[in-house]
């Protein structure tokens, strides 16, 4: 049983750091198993509409491929991947928009709002928040032979991020969750990674935090040990020596690129765990890794 003390002692833990992110924006990408599992989402909804209630400005950024693999099948559609990469030909990039922007997107904002929040979905194309252009994949080649052009097809890189609806959103009191897909300056629609989405509008907005929520407890060493904290220059070398590999070597490298753009902080948590947000801004501890300058 928690006594009463030990309860007070929680909210008098959290007091500096409400007072230290009091106004500050934070961008959270909201992906994994925190996505699917119903009790980790209405914790989500919960830790987001905490934030907001103590003074700070969240934003959300998801994803959405359980969810996109799921239509398709239903449609018959076989999915194809390419290092992980959703191949995205115009057929696909029309279920994939409305899953993200008209399903994921929508159930988002509904849990936030239905728990006493006050949110706003979007996607990449209102107002000119994301514009981007066709990304060109090279596909690395064993024995030094040139890479591989690969057509990914509507899958896109940004090219820019306009945050005055952003900004908009956030002066009025609400909420942002943003779908990523954007706009190609001939109109066209790009699927585009959700890390990267996050990463870049947390560099618009100079946000003091970037979270990516993963399906793993952060960045691991070589004995498979959590690491709680990562310098920039330790987290290269990481990355150079193998230690991080696989699928964390891009989220590595967007919350590399989000401090060289001025952030704060990095983030990467486990949001398997319950109220995982949090637990990471809130404590002293956390429970993830964070990477710092």
């Amino acid at each position: 049983m928690i006594t009463h003390t030990q309860r007070a002692r929680v909210l008098i833990e959290a007091l500096p750091y409400i007072q230290r992110f009091n106004g500050a924006t934070i961008v959270v990408k909201y992906g994994g198993h925190a996505m699917v599992d119903e009790r980790l989402k209405q914790n989500f909804a919960l830790d987001i509409i905490l934030m907001k209630y103590v003074g700070m400005n969240p934003i959300v950024v998801h994803g959405g491929g359980p969810q996109i693999g799921d239509f398709l099948k239903r449609l018959s559609m076989e999915p194809e991947f390419v290092d992980g990469m959703r191949v995205t030909d115009k057929q696909t990039m029309d279920v994939v928009e409305m899953v993200l922007a008209g399903k994921v997107n929508k159930e988002i904002v509904n849990l936030i709002n239905r728990n006493g929040g006050n949110a706003v979905g979007l996607s990449g194309k209102d107002g000119h928040l994301i514009t981007a252009r066709k990304m060109k994949y090279l596909k690395k080649k064993e024995d030094n032979r040139p890479p591989e052009i690969i057509d990914i097809g509507m899958v896109g890189e940004i090219t820019s991020v306009d945050n005055c609806v952003l900004l908009s959103l956030i002066e009025s009191g609400f909420i942002p969750v943003i779908a990523p897909v954007g706009a190609g300056k001939n109109g066209e629609t790009y699927n585009i990674n959700a890390d990267l989405v996050a990463g870049h509008i947390a560099v618009s907005l100079k946000a003091r935090k970037l979270i990516l929520l993963t399906d793993t407890e952060g960045i691991l060493d070589g004995e498979m040990n959590l690491i709680s904290t990562v310098k920039v220059e330790e987290a290269h070398q990481l990355i150079g020596d193998g230690v991080i590999k696989d699928g964390m070597i891009p989220k590595a490298n967007c919350c590399l690129k989000a401090l060289e753009g001025g952030i704060g902080k990095a983030h990467i948590i486990d949001g398997r765990a319950e109220h995982a947000i949090l637990l990471e801004i809130f404590s002293k501890t956390g429970i993830g890794t964070e990477i710092v300058r």
